[in-house]
This record gives structure tokens, C-alpha cells and sequence, in this order.
């Protein structure tokens, strides 16, 4: 997914920007630019003692009339590149470091007051926070409930959000597929926006009087500081592993980054799923109270998921507290990832003060569990069985693969998946080696190239499936097919009613990056399509675009 702000540029056939993407509320008391300059240690600019503030971008198309324009560095580009724009857009004054203030002073002089700062990024949340008053934590503000983790985040917020809702309340959501602010569904670009919208949000929020929300916190948000100034009251941790190694350089690196949500400039309280090294390592170096929770057998936590049952494609299980206190949970939704899943949601719900038996009253009334995930695990067809899943590192494919393996007689598992381009290049050969261990049929194809040679990215995912094949004597057919929707239609031509067809990588995403050009590209889409092709029955969910 593109940055959206002006730190980095969008090429053209990109979707366009939300110009006015509704993440504001309504009514905003206006700040003096004076309280801004205050709460930066900085002087006020000569003349500008009138001004006063009522929003801020980062993003010049988003600017709105009595806007701080913030002006960052990027990658490709700089902010200063579009502060003329932001000013003919209406922002009132500009915020830009001193690489900035050089680009500036080579212009015309602006009409508006310029604020020099060493590190704007690292000012942004606090300003946000200030000019939207997103963080009086109070009555009336939401309970926040944050997820981190490298899988499961989505499912988990979703979850939380319907969980809520089971209890009467009136939730938010935001993530890497949508953000919902009461009834508004706003397409999401960023697993975390950045921190301008998301205390924008919070403010909408609380003036829609939202009871919670639940949002994703990846470890890019922590990293480039989308969500300093926000307090969760609740932080929740799912599993880490290998994924996004070239941001962080090495495993310990991103768990550290990971970890940053579970102190207390962050979080009052935490959730820690210890199944893994991670987990227990962070449960044990949290900054703030932590329960902790195991859905692996033989794991001592404070809460574990016991005495599992499969219904149909779900699973009824138990989640009890070494107390004594017990839960009965149900999800829908396949795969034990997604009974940890609905397990992290449970506890994190009882964490923020929720009454156990008013919960147990809203798991057994509404099935919360069972709710439709976009692009995670999404069926799109009974027979066969055709799925599409968000699955796109090591760990998550191999979770994915396990979940859709039918245990009828004669029947196979088809994947088709590929690898992210400029992304982290040591999981490919890992991933082909995993489809081949666990799939009959490999169909290798692509996922986002971005700018990097297709083929080559393919290349490098078949040679470790063949590695595999070859040196643990696997019986799978490995092929290679691109573009992706021949792939797909190269996996519903092969398959019959007893197989089922996993398409992994990309889940609710609809465009593909190709050297710089977003293409249309739907995953749940071209599978419908296919298995409609073939005379195949497919589901009627809503949320499959056509």
C-alpha cells in the first residue's frame, strides 16, 4: 500500500487520493498557533499571533481551509514540494524541518507563518492530538482496543468489533480494510493511518459517541510514529513471525517494535498470546499489566484455550482462566489461528471491564465469531471448496494451507500465491518450500512486484519449492502462471468438487502494483468469476465486489 502524504510520490494510474476522506469530526474549537508553538518549544513567527488552527495534513489533496500543513521529508520526495498547494488549498501556516526551511526561502515568500522543527515526524501525533483534542481520556472517550502481531490483526479488531456490538455497544474499527466510524465504511490504504487521520478519527468518533474501537497497530504505525499520543486501554498481542525483516533488519528488531505498544506511554493494560518464544519474551518484559493467553496445549497462561471441538468448518471451544472461570467461544470461521484469534477478542473484551457472564450472554445470543472477514479466509465456493486468504509470509501460508486441508478422500489442496516485490526477499524460497510441503498442486504467480522484475521474484519461490520437492521426496505438481488471473483460472479448471482452491497473498486488496501502476486486480473477484465460468456454485457475500 502507498504512503498517503507528500513525503512520497503516487504515480500516476494509481486509485486516486481521498480528497476529503471523512475522517474529521464535524466541529473543532480553533487553536492559536501560539499554544502549537508552546507545545513545540519554539518561538512564534513575527506576525502570525492572529492565527489560529482547526485541522492538519500531511497530504496537500487532503488540506482543508484553516490547516497546519505539514511539510516532511520522504523518501522520493519532500513536503516542501507541495506547500504551495497546500496554501492555495487553504492551510493557514506550515510545519517543516530545516531542509524544508532552505527549500522554502528559494521561493516566493509565503503568505502563511512557517514552524521549524528538528524532527517533525516525531511531532506530528502530539500536534494532531492537540489541534483535534483526541485525547482527553474521559467518560465520553472510546475504549480503545489495540492489535499488534504479525498475523491476526485483522480477524482479532474485527472480532473485538463484533464482539462489542453483541454487547449493545456501538464500536469503531480501524484497519487495513476499512474503518468504520459508527455507520460509515471509509476505505483504509495503510494497516495504520497516519497519526493525523487516526486522532481525527478518535474525535469523530467521540463525537458520534461511539462506545470503543478496535484498531491494527503494525509495526510501520510504531515505527514511523502513526500512533504517538494515542492511549489504548487495552493492547493485544497475536504471535511474530519472519515479516518485514527490511524495515527492521532482524527477528529482534521487530519484536522491539512490537514491544513499544505494551509500555505506558501506550497502553494501560495488555493481552499477550505467549505460544510462541515471542509472546512468552514479552509477556516477561511488558511495561504494563499483561493476562496472558495460550492456545497451544501445555502452555501455562493465565487464560488457554481447552477442550476443542470442530463444527462444521469452525471449532466450539472453552477459554478458561486459571481461577476456574470459564468461557464457552465459537468461531466459524477455520483454522486454530482463528480459534486464537477469537480467544485474543474474548480476553481483550474482559480486560476493559466487561462483566464475564454479560459476555458468555452475547457469545451464546449472536455467534460474534462467525462474522465474514474480508479477504481473510474468505469462502468463496463450497464445492470445491474455494478460499481466499490475506496469507503472505511463511508462517501465515503454512497456518492457511493446514486450515483448508479436507480430510475426504481423494481430494487435493491447488494454492496459488507469490511474493511481494522490494519486500523481504529471504521468506520466498522458504514460502515455495511450504506450499510444497503442504499443498498437492503449487501454482506459482504474482503478487504486488511493485518495481521489481516479476519473474525473477517467481523464480526465486520455485526453486525453493523444487529444493523441497526434491530433497524430501514430496509428491506435488509445481507450476508457474501469471498474470495472476490466468493463475486463478488455471487452479478452477484443474480442480473438482472434492478439492479446494486457496488463493493467498493478497486478500482484500484490489489493486496490484506493477512498475509503478496500480492495475485492478481482486482476488475474490477473478475466483467468483472462474468458478462461475465452470458451472460452479458460488456464495452471494456483499462484500465480493462485481
Amino acid at each position: 500500500m502507498s504512503e498517503q502524504n507528500d513525503a512520497v510520490s503516487i504515480p500516476a494510474g494509481n486509485p486516486p487520493a481521498t480528497d476529503k476522506p471523512g475522517f474529521r469530526p464535524a466541529v473543532v474549537t480553533a487553536v492559536p498557533l501560539g499554544a502549537i508553538a508552546a507545545s513545540l518549544g519554539i518561538a512564534l513567527p513575527p506576525d502570525s499571533g492572529g492565527t489560529s488552527v482547526t485541522g492538519v495534513s500531511l497530504n496537500s489533496r487532503t488540506v482543508e481551509p484553516g490547516d497546519l500543513y505539514l511539510a516532511l521529508p520522504g523518501a522520493t520526495r519532500h513536503g516542501a514540494d507541495f506547500v504551495r498547494q497546500a496554501v492555495a488549498a487553504g492551510a493557514v501556516a506550515v510545519l517543516s524541518d530545516e531542509d524544508g526551511a532552505r527549500q522554502l526561502a528559494l521561493g516566493d515568500d509565503l503568505a502563511v507563518p512557517v514552524l521549524i522543527v528538528g524532527s517533525p515526524r516525531a511531532a506530528v501525533g502530539p500536534l494532531a492530538a492537540l489541534i483535534y483534542r483526541s485525547q482527553p481520556h474521559d467518560a465520553a472517550s472510546p475504549t480503545l482496543f489495540g492489535v499488534t502481531g504479525t498475523n491476526g490483526k485483522t480477524t482479532t479488531t474485527y472480532f473485538i468489533n463484533s464482539l462489542l456490538r453483541a454487547l449493545g455497544l456501538n464500536p469503531g474499527l480501524i484497519g487495513t480494510i476499512e474503518i468504520l466510524a459508527g455507520g460509515e465504511a471509509i476505505p483504509s490504504l495503510l494497516t495504520t493511518p497516519e497519526s493525523t487521520d487516526v486522532h481525527a478519527l478518535l474525535a469523530l468518533m467521540r463525537e458520534r459517541g461511539l462506545d470503543a474501537a478496535s484498531m491494527e497497530v503494525s509495526s510501520h504505525a510504531l515505527s514511523f510514529h502513526r500512533v504517538d499520543s494515542v492511549m489504548f486501554d487495552v493492547a493485544g498481542f497475536t504471535n511474530l513471525t519472519q515479516d518485514h525483516l527490511d524495515l527492521h533488519g532482524s527477528m529482534d528488531g521487530y519484536f522491539r517494535t512490537k514491544a513499544e505498544l505494551f509500555t505506558t506511554a501506550r497502553a494501560r493494560r495488555g493481552v499477550v498470546t505467549v505460544d510462541d518464544q515471542w509472546g512468552m519474551l514479552l509477556a516477561e518484559e511488558a511495561g504494563i499489566p499483561v493476562a496472558t493467553l495460550s492456545a497451544a496445549p501445555g502452555t501455562d497462561a493465565d487464560w488457554a484455550v481447552v477442550s476443542t471441538t470442530q463444527r462444521g468448518l469452525g471449532t466450539d471451544f472453552e477459554l478458561r482462566h486459571r481461577d476456574g472461570t470459564a468461557l464457552r467461544v465459537h468461531t466459524g470461521l477455520p483454522g486454530d489461528f482463528n480459534v486464537a484469534n477469537a480467544a485474543l477478542a474474548t480476553v481483550m473484551v474482559l480486560a476493559s471491564g466487561v462483566d464475564p457472564g454479560a459476555l458468555q450472554a452475547a457469545l451464546d445470543s449472536y455467534d460474534p465469531f462467525t462474522v465474514s472477514v474480508p479477504g481473510r479466509m474468505q469462502l468463496i465456493s463450497d464445492a470445491p471448496a474455494s478460499v481466499v486468504d490475506f496469507a503472505h509470509n511463511p508462517d501465515a501460508l503454512a497456518r492457511a494451507l493446514k486450515a483448508v486441508r479436507s480430510q475426504e478422500p481423494g481430494s487435493r489442496v491447488i494454492v496459488v500465491f507469490g511474493a511481494t516485490g522490494q519486500r523481504d526477499q529471504g521468506k520466498r524460497p522458504t514460502m515455495g518450500a511450504i506450499a510444497a510441503r503442504l499443498a498437492d498442486v503449487v501454482i506459482v504467480s504474482d503478487d504486488d512486484p511493485h518495481d521489481e522484475d516479476a519473474a525473477t521474484i517467481r523464480s526465486e519461490v520455485i526453486a525453493g519449492a523444487r529444493d523441497a520437492r526434491e530433497s524430501e521426496h514430496l509428491d506435488c505438481e509445481i507450476l508457474e502462471a501469471y498474470p495472476r488471473d490466468v493463475a486463478i483460472r488455471q487452479a478452477v479448471e484443474m480442480a473438482t468438487e472434492r478439492d479446494t482452491i486457496l488463493i493467498a497473498g493478497r486478500g482484500h486488496e484490489v489493486w496490484q502494483e506493477v512498475k509503478g501502476v496500480n492495475l485492478a486486480l481482486d482476488d475474490r473477484v477473478e475466483l467468483r468469476a472462474a468458478l462461475t465460468a465452470r458451472g460452479f456454485r458460488v456464495s452471494t457475500d456483499e462484500r465480493i465486489e462485481s
